[in-house]
């Protein structure tokens, strides 16, 4: 009897000693959001929203200062002095408008009038955001404002301070528009219902970027006693609503908005499994504890700044892709249909254009248990429309930018080992996007039949929908020469050779050319294109941007200009000719380079593969010095769904995907003397810059588990083994 208390008491005693020992690591346990600033972003072109989500939820419930026009594209520009209120969904660095659902506005007062005049000022030293949470004080209606979430549902909380009557609106219209009149139009069908004295529900389709149905529940913590429909505009099907409250001044009112895509039963089931109770603290802390569970992944060593601008940049890249479906895992497809996605849940929000580049070889190495679910989820989509999604938002393909590079993201995918989706499946609608023409942007036949898209046959981007498309080519036969499909991958083997078939030697340039074979002339390789919106033939760029884009085949790119030494020539010129535009995407200049757009985020790493790894070094600094700043006008360009940080975070460990698809980094120079990144199956991979200062900016040599290592990049497996990365940094060139 004696041993067994003796032994209760030693067990007691051990679980007491570990209690304390797992208190004491939590109280020392680095805090990673308090280096993460939303507002980053959130002024001049960088269109982040400020608001409270998780890691790729359905919901992003932030403050609006604006909706009109491309300048709103995230609802927020921190230098305005008037807050409209707060939607639930947000597009996070895009440049086109979408989402913006379900407004709301707290009000004091009597002020039942035209919904405009429901805007108030607010008290800028009050707004705070970190991640999961988001609050101020709106001056004029005299109320605080407070927003967490959880992946499917927003949780408001609004503290009256006025003594005047309690009120929120809630504009069923509302969302970002590129004008007026489609601001007041966009709406096509309206339903909204009263279950009870607290609860609203409904459904809402609009059509601004994407046809869009959401259904929603609101619901709120004390009853509603009076409730007003303001008036609609002519063009408007959007409901209007005055909720009224009975509250004294101090009280508070909080309300839960619970979203689904395929009814107000799926928002419902999500609302009563994520969100049961009323506990605000509690979500907001578990977002934070949620967050800290992706940001602890990495653990970087440098200045504050450097971890700012660091982990912002982590956090934008976790917004999305966004998981849609509901606790179930039912969604609304591409058809309209009510199906149940075939991976553990349903992913859109796939700006594949930015992605594939970095953002999606990111997910591959520090969330690679989302990876499966994001093809199953193209593949998912591609077997409802008929081929990969070129830009998925909410279940829907907005066809926005050219080529399909979804193929990337799955090819990419299969390159590195990841089993977890249907691959024969996957390589058919690969297969299938390459191959059957779709509407407006693949027309097979034509791009067969000259090995390149002709400037006088394609409406614009004739260039890049060419060399783009070239890319998913060489992805497309990658994956179907590791799957053993010998005559694909010889069928797209040869298609990724296009490329060459716009290359002309006396200008030594990617220039458009005519259906008879002839150089489109006249030709400015300076001159920038802009998608469908202005024509041209480059996509929002110019030749000297487009020129470098054939990331499969360096080496073939440098023996059409003859070798390495006209190849760099060339490449420093890119660095040193200035470009004028007023384009509002081709940003973050050096030169004609443009770090604020993705077509030029591999090009500094092309020198590396050109025999002048120092000039990728010397460019790469630059950029850190020159284009990201943590301050909200601190990103030169958009963040495109996280592409624009990604682009940051390999860089500051010294590499950075060129070729996605191969599973290659290629070294630059790291900007921060040290990494641990925590890695699938408890491994850790340390990255060490010894020496590293403003005047060691060089690479001397590079040491890979104690030996020296001489290759000009590292693979995805040498990586994912763990082990220990060295730079040795010096400060002048290791020629």
């Amino acid at each position: 009897m004696k041993k067994i208390l003796l032994l209760l008491s030693s067990v007691a005693l051990a679980g007491m000693l570990a209690s304390c020992s797992g208190s004491k690591a939590a109280e020392t346990e680095t805090d990673y959001t308090q280096y993460v600033n939303p507002f980053v972003g959130a002024a001049a072109t960088g269109h982040t929203f400020p608001g409270a989500t998780r890691p790729f939820g359905m919901v992003q419930t932030s403050p609006v200062t604006g909706a009109v026009g491309w300048q709103y594209c995230s609802e927020y520009t921190d230098t305005d002095s008037l807050i409209w209120g707060f939607s639930q969904t947000h597009l996070n660095g895009t440049g086109c408008m979408d989402l913006g659902d379900i407004l709301i506005m707290p009000l004091t007062g009597d002020r039942v009038r035209d919904w405009d005049g429901y805007r108030s000022t607010f008290d800028k030293s009050t707004e705070t955001a970190t991640p999961g949470y988001y609050a101020v004080d709106l001056t004029g209606a005299g109320v605080k404002a407070e927003l967490t979430a959880t992946s499917r549902v927003a949780l408001h909380r609004y503290t009256f301070n006025k003594a005047d009557s309690a009120s929120v609106l809630i504009d069923l219209q509302h969302g970002p528009a590129w004008n007026e009149k489609q601001y007041h139009s966009h709406v096509t069908a309206c339903e909204a219902i009263w279950e009870n004295d607290s609860t609203l529900t409904g459904h809402v389709t609009n059509s601004v970027w994407v046809k869009q149905d959401y259904f929603f529940v609101i619901t709120f913590n004390r009853p509603v006693i009076k409730t007003t429909d303001l008036p609609m505009g002519e063009t408007e099907k959007g409901k209007r609503i005055i909720a009224t409250f009975d509250l004294n001044p101090g009280e508070q009112l909080m309300a839960k908005i619970a979203l689904s895509t395929t009814g107000v039963d799926g928002a419902k089931r999500n609302l009563a499994t994520e969100l049961a109770s009323w506990d605000f603290e509690g979500v907001r802390a578990d977002a934070k504890r949620e967050w800290n569970d992706y940001l602890r992944r990495i653990e970087v060593t440098g200045t504050d700044e450097q971890k700012k601008n660091f982990y912002t940049g982590f956090y934008h890249a976790l917004i999305q892709p966004n998981r849609i479906s509901d606790v179930d895992g039912m969604y609304r497809n591409a058809n309209d249909s009510i199906v149940k996605a075939s991976g553990e849940g349903f992913y859109s929000t796939f700006s594949l254009w930015d992605t594939y580049r970095a953002a999606h070889p990111f997910y591959t190495v520090i969330v690679p248990e989302r990876v499966d679910d994001f093809v199953s989820s193209l593949v998912d989509h591609a077997d409802a429309q008929g081929f990969i999604p070129i830009w998925a938002l909410w279940g829907k393909d907005n066809y926005c930018m050219v080529a399909n590079h979804g193929v990337s993201v799955i090819a990419e995918a299969y390159r590195k080992g990841f089993r977890g989706f249907d691959a024969e499946r996957a390589f058919e609608a690969v297969k299938r996007t390459q191959t059957v023409s779709h509407p407006l942007k693949s027309d097979w036949e034509t791009y067969l039949k000259y090995g390149y898209f002709p400037s006088d046959l394609i409406r614009a981007e004739s260039v890049s929908s060419t060399l783009e498309s070239v890319y998913d080519d060489y992805a497309a036969a990658d994956m179907a020469r590791r799957m053993g499909k010998e005559e694909d991958a010889a069928y797209f083997g040869k298609r990724a050779d296009y490329y060459k078939n716009l290359f002309d030697t006396q200008t030594q340039f990617m220039r458009p050319r005519m259906s008879d074979g002839s150089w489109k002339s006249p030709f400015n390789p300076s001159l920038v294109g802009h998608s469908e919106s202005v024509g041209g033939d480059y996509t929002e760029g110019n030749a000297w941007q487009y020129t470098w884009h054939v990331q499969h085949d360096v080496p073939g790119l440098i023996a059409l200009f003859g070798g390495e030494e006209a190849f760099t020539n060339k490449l420093d010129s890119l660095f040193t000719l200035e470009l004028v535009t007023t384009q509002a995407d081709v940003t973050g200049l050096i030169g004609q380079y443009a770090h604020g757009n993705e077509p030029s985020h591999h090009v500094t790493y092309l020198y590396a593969l050109a025999g002048k790894p120092w000039r990728t070094q010397e460019l790469v600094r630059e950029i850190f010095d020159t284009q990201y700043r943590p301050e909200p006008d601190g990103l030169c360009g958009n963040d495109d769904c996280g592409q624009m940080s990604a682009w940051y975070m390999f860089s500051a460990m010294g590499f950075y995907p060129v070729d996605p698809v191969s599973g290659n980094y290629v070294f630059g120079a790291p900007q921060m003397p040290a990494f641990t990144l925590h890695l699938k199956d408890g491994k850790t991979f340390d990255i060490k810059a010894e020496n590293l200062s403003a005047e060691n900016k060089y690479v001397g040599e590079i040491l890979l588990n104690g030996e020296p290592y001489t290759k000009p990049y590292i693979t995805h497996e040498d990586i994912m083994k763990g082990g220990n990365l060295v730079y040795k940094m010096q400060s002048t060139p290791a020629k």
